[in-house]
């Protein structure tokens, strides 16, 4: 995933994940090493919390369309890499997003 493409948004737009015992059975250590990261970024990274939690729910029994919405997800992470959260000190509390270089 070093030199993956990056992408837009985090989950592909009318994507919907099922538990399908169909589906290839992918490493479950390696799925759930990579949604517990990920899940230790939703503290920085608000961004992707749906998008985390929604792939979390299948870390019994992953499977290869839940891998791959994982990897979406760290694609994403890769092509935003320079954008911070930043809080504005005020009477009103807005959120801003800074391109950090």
């Amino acid at each position: 995933m070093k030199n993956c493409n990056s992408v837009t948004t985090p989950i592909e737009k009318g994507l919907k994940l099922v538990k399908d015992l169909a589906g290839r059975i992918v490493d479950s250590t390696l799925y759930k090493q990579i949604v517990g990261s990920l899940m230790y970024l939703t503290a920085t990274r608000l961004d992707i919390m749906h998008t985390v939690s929604s792939i979390s729910r299948y870390m019994e029994h992953p499977r290869e369309d839940h891998l791959l919405a994982a990897k979406r997800i760290l694609r994403y992470l890769r092509g935003t890499a320079k954008f911070v959260l930043f809080y504005k000190k005020g009477k009103k509390i807005r959120f801003v997003w800074l391109y950090r270089q």
